[in-house]
């Protein structure tokens, strides 16, 4: 998985995965722009990047609005020619409360930046990916794209949808040169998981955390690195046929049946 001479482009790209992918496209080769909500956190991922010494930048984004968007992808050309892979990857996590007694405010955020944030993202990179005549989008949705659970309505529902507009998009542009596909992690160990955690059990975090890992085949929650390495391979030529699917990285839960919970 060689990504020299290549761009990426990541949003979400100052949490826990987006941070790893970052510093995993950057060690093989790939100029970085990261993207991210939080000044402080895209800022530190592309310090990383740049401390191990690749090359990388960072731009501030609210993926909600399409100027912003539109900002993101104009940054990332201005500094580098081109985008050839985008991790479509920046999400929040919402509050755990049952569907009958959910904040209508919370839940419009979250569908706004995990459903809305990803069709615009598309929906800007994919005109630079089609008039390039390649490229390769990775959408981050979740094992809760694929099941139901208690307590995450608009976290549920947003990640269902972030597979359909997978689906939609890579059968528009699959004769045209772009792959579209995503990603579907169960708990991984970042700081989403441990504020599920403490909604799910305040008085003991570290329970909750104790029983995702229990249900879990392999035993542990999946590392950010262990994700990254999963986007890389949709971004790379080594899946050059691969499109309009869904990867699962689980440690095997959501094949055993139990209810998964959501991730990053």
């Amino acid at each position: 998985m060689d990504f020299t001479g290549k761009v990426a482009l990541i949003t979400g790209g100052g949490g826990g995965i987006g941070r790893a992918t970052a510093l995993a496209f950057a060690l093989r080769g790939a100029k970085v722009m990261v993207v991210d909500h939080d000044a402080a956190a895209g800022q530190a991922s592309a310090d990383i990047v740049i401390q191990r010494g690749g090359n990388a930048r960072f731009t501030q984004a609210d993926v909600t609005r399409s100027a912003a968007v539109a900002d993101y992808v104009k940054a990332t050309l201005d500094a580098y020619g081109r985008i050839d892979c985008f991790f479509n990857n920046a999400g929040i996590e919402g509050t755990v409360a049952p569907t009958q007694d959910y904040d209508e405010a919370v839940f419009d955020r979250v569908i706004a930046v995990n459903l809305k944030g990803v069709f615009l993202g598309m929906k800007h990179v994919l005109p630079v990916m089609l008039a390039q005549g390649s490229g390769a989008i990775v959408n981050t949705a979740s094992v809760a794209g694929l099941f139901g659970g208690p307590g995450m309505a608009p976290y549920v529902a947003s990640k269902h949808g972030v597979i359909g507009l997978t689906k939609v998009a890579s059968s528009d542009v699959a004769a045209l040169g772009v792959r579209v596909n995503a990603v579907c992690p169960g708990p991984v160990e970042t700081r989403m998981m441990r504020s599920l955690e403490a909604q799910r059990n305040p008085n003991d975090p570290e329970a909750a955390h104790r029983a995702y890992s229990a249900s879990t085949p392999s035993g542990r929650y999946t590392l950010p690195e262990e994700v990254a390495n999963v986007v890389l391979y949709l971004s790379s030529d080594l899946s050059g046929n691969v499109t309009g699917t869904q990867i699962v990285i689980d440690g095997g839960r959501s094949g055993s049946g139990g209810a998964p919970p959501a991730r990053r």
